[in-house]
């Protein structure tokens, strides 16, 4: 892949973690959706060079997958809330603590959870693996303390299996204090950490399959219920494959992307846009 077809690829996929504020969470109605197609055109023929000062973000990065090579970065060390790309790291406990075919009822707490939402009711049975995908596409707040409960048996206990990873990891700028990402003054990341961390879980076939799925549908008490990725990227940017979006008012939005073309692998974070 030559240098301006790169450079015209990264640009890309940071002006869309801007453009597509549908890609936040917490969806305001009165947002306007953009239209991806039109606006890759836009940006292939008229840019060439990628200068990340332009950018509209605190704090970006471009990790490439086979080498771990930052290729291009913006306070790719700098500590900032993460809003629900906290969730890679969720899913990621998850997988490696817990059968995912096992059924589990939802408690009053995950059911209460505000934020986005998958929609669960106190005493609902769905399966880890459905959770999991609620977690990931429609990045349920419920279905995330449901899984932290059903792993750990609270926020707090999942929160300590978190750090443990991190610190497995060599995350030295991350600390989890929620299995979700609200809002939290000792919830943090950086983009460098967070693009080490989506580099590992990527490498895990479930955790791959979920976030490249741009619909599901899933069983709660039985009934099946369609759920959608808010990652708009899927399917509307060649060679995107992943991975979470995420949004709180600390936060403002970000956005984890992975995207392989010929034989460039890389993940894209950007932060506090």
């Amino acid at each position: 892949m030559s240098l301006k077809i790169f450079n015209i690829f990264v640009f890309a996929i940071f002006i869309f973690s801007f453009f597509q504020s549908c890609f936040a969470d917490d969806f305001l109605e009165n947002e306007e959706t953009i239209n991806v197609n039109s606006n890759i055109k836009d940006i292939s023929s008229n840019s060439s060079t990628l200068d990340v000062n332009t950018l509209n973000c605190r704090s970006c990065i471009v990790l490439d997958r086979a080498s771990n090579r930052v290729l291009v970065g913006k306070n790719e060390e700098k500590r900032v809330k993460m809003a629900s790309t906290t969730k890679i790291m969720t899913a990621t406990i998850v997988i490696e603590n817990y059968d995912l075919s096992k059924t589990v009822e939802i408690s009053k707490k995950a059911a209460g959870t505000g934020g986005s939402r998958l929609g669960l009711k106190r005493g609902d049975k769905i399966s880890m693996l459905d959770l999991l995908y609620g977690l990931m596409l429609c990045s349920g707040n419920d279905a995330a303390v449901a899984l932290a409960e059903t792993v750990a048996g609270g926020i707090e206990e999942f929160s300590i299996m978190m750090n443990n990873k991190a610190k497995e990891l060599k995350l030295e700028n991350t600390h989890f204090e929620t299995p979700h990402g609200l809002d939290s003054d000792n919830h943090y990341t950086t983009a460098y950490d967070l693009a080490l961390l989506t580099n590992y879980a990527l490498k895990n076939k479930t955790f791959l399959n979920i976030v490249g799925t741009k619909n599901y549908t899933i069983t709660i008490n039985g009934y099946p219920k369609s759920i959608t990725n808010t990652n708009e990227l899927l399917g509307s940017l060649n060679g995107v494959y992943g991975v979470k979006t995420g949004f709180t008012n600390g936060a403002n939005r970000c956005l984890v992307t992975a995207c392989k073309r010929d034989n460039l692998d890389v993940i894209c974070v950007v932060l506090r846009v």
